[in-house]
């Protein structure tokens, strides 16, 4: 094959990384590395030296990890074998990213869970391309540029559903009004996955959350909209007089019911019934609203514990929904839980009412 004089790569814009095709150079060749590059010889799997933009002249001087594995003499123009491979340090954005599956979350404000989607895109740099290239080289046996995005995008999908579960917890927002903190649930997520992608030697800029949704029909999500409306009509006329409404419901109710029917015809309504009609109907609305002021005591509610989130404490969790944290990866047996009764913080692992949570948590069936 014929001997390699010049050894160079113009950047296909979004390639991250390009292997020089031909292997066979010596010692004079000129190497070339542009602006935002990085170039590597390899030499039977081994990383060895390293250049930066520039043009350069291939001598034992300039190579001397690589010479020590060849072991060519002083000034020979022996050809030898090595790959060059040209790390790309611009950015490649815009790439999409989905949730393939619904997360199972629990809605912080009305404890209700709900499957979510969630779907966005993302940008991805090399910063560090010695760390970058033993990745690939250590991970990937044959790999085209297709094949190192989805290397990387697998990696942060598996963050994401942990993550997106976090921040809506943390923001203790209902899942309907979600959308409204997009933007700084965005950039706070942007800074968790390149503390976990560092090691990679990459990092991601410019990620965003296009959106997060839910199916409409969905049985739960219908339930945290009825839950959502009742407390906004609560909000809005007073405790006290959503009883009286839930009272006169309960007394059309009673109306309509066969038993209930013949008492208010009973009760001789019309002008010749007088007190008598307030005094019956009050004796069937406490029927029905069991108004007796002789009530049985309210049983025991079970405890509820506070959890400690990001430095934060999450309160008011049942176990029903701590189990749906650990389900979706928000917590851990290493989570410090507390309730009262506790004279102290205690891993989730060693609190008998909740250790049994870790272990009954089962992974979902495979696709």
């Amino acid at each position: 094959m014929a001997i390699i004089d010049v050894v160079k790569y113009q950047t296909v814009d979004g390639e991250l990384c390009h292997k020089f095709d031909s292997d066979d150079l010596r010692m004079g060749t000129q190497l070339v590395v542009h602006p935002a590059q990085t170039a590597f010889f390899v030499k039977g799997g081994a990383i060895c030296d390293e250049f930066t933009a520039g043009t350069y002249r291939i001598d034992t001087e300039n190579i001397p990890i690589l010479n020590k594995i060849i072991n060519l003499p002083f000034g020979s123009e022996s050809p030898f074998q090595a790959e060059v491979w040209f790390i790309n340090q611009t950015a490649k954005l815009n790439l999409p990213w989905g949730t393939p599956h619904p997360i199972q979350i629990e809605d912080p404000r009305y404890h209700i869970i709900v499957p979510v989607r969630a779907h966005g895109q993302y940008g991805i740099r090399v910063t560090n391309p010695r760390i970058f290239l033993e990745t690939l080289i250590g991970s990937m046996g044959a790999f085209t540029s297709e094949q190192i995005e989805q290397f990387y995008k697998g990696r942060i999908i598996s963050a994401l559903n942990s993550l997106l579960a976090r921040q809506i917890v943390t923001n203790g927002i209902s899942i309907l009004d979600i959308n409204t903190l997009l933007l700084s649930m965005s950039d706070s997520i942007n800074e968790q996955l390149n503390q976990l992608l560092g090691k990679y030697g990459v990092s991601i800029i410019e990620f965003s959350i296009m959106s997060i949704t839910f199916p409409q029909d969905d049985e739960s999500v219908i339930k945290l909209k009825n839950a959502k409306d009742l407390a906004a009509r609560l909000r809005i006329t007073g405790r006290d007089v959503y009883q009286m409404e839930r009272s006169f419901n309960v007394l059309e109710a009673a109306a309509n019911n066969d038993g209930a029917g013949g008492q208010m015809m009973g009760l001789g309504v019309g002008l010749g019934a007088g007190m008598g009609v307030g005094n019956a109907a009050g004796n069937i609305a406490g029927q029905y609203l069991n108004t007796n002021p002789h009530v049985p005591p309210i049983p025991q509610s079970a405890p509820t514990y506070y959890l400690l989130i990001d430095g934060q404490q999450v309160p008011n969790l049942t176990t029903e929904s701590i189990s749906a944290y650990i389900s979706s990866g928000v917590v851990d047996g290493s989570t410090l839980a507390w309730t009262i009764g506790m004279s102290a913080w205690l891993p989730i692992s060693q609190i008998p009412t909740l250790a049994s949570l870790i272990n009954s948590i089962t992974p979902p069936p495979l696709p």
